[in-house]
C-alpha cells in the first residue's frame, strides 16, 4: 500500500485481463462485448461461456485479449461481466 504525502492512500493498480468476445448463438448472435477474464491462460481463438444481456449462458469466441488496470480498462470495471468458463485452450 502506498501513502500519498497529503495523508490519503493511493489506489493499487491491479492487472486485469479484459477479453473482447463474439457471442456465437442465441438472441445476441454475433454481438461483441468486453468481459473480464479470471483465467490467465486465455488466448485469441479460445471458446468461452459468457452471460448475455438476459443472463443466459452462451458460447463465445475470444477475438482480443488485453492486460489492463482499472484506470486503463476499455469499459468500466463495475459494469463488465466475467467469463463463466473456458471451453477450449
Amino acid at each position: 500500500m502506498i501513502h500519498s504525502l497529503s495523508g490519503g492512500i493511493i489506489t493499487q493498480y491491479d492487472t486485469l485481463i479484459y477479453v473482447f468476445a463474439r457471442i456465437e448463438c442465441g438472441a445476441e448472435k454475433d454481438v461483441k462485448r468486453w468481459y473480464i477474464c479470471p483465467f490467465g491462460s486465455v488466448k485469441v481463438g479460445n471458446r468461452v461461456t459468457v452471460e448475455d444481456i438476459r443472463a443466459n449462458i452462451v458460447a463465445a469466441e475470444v477475438l482480443r485479449v488485453e492486460k489492463v488496470t482499472a484506470q486503463t480498462a476499455p469499459f468500466p470495471v463495475n459494469k463488465t461481466r466475467e467469463i463463466c468458463n473456458l471451453l477450449s485452450e
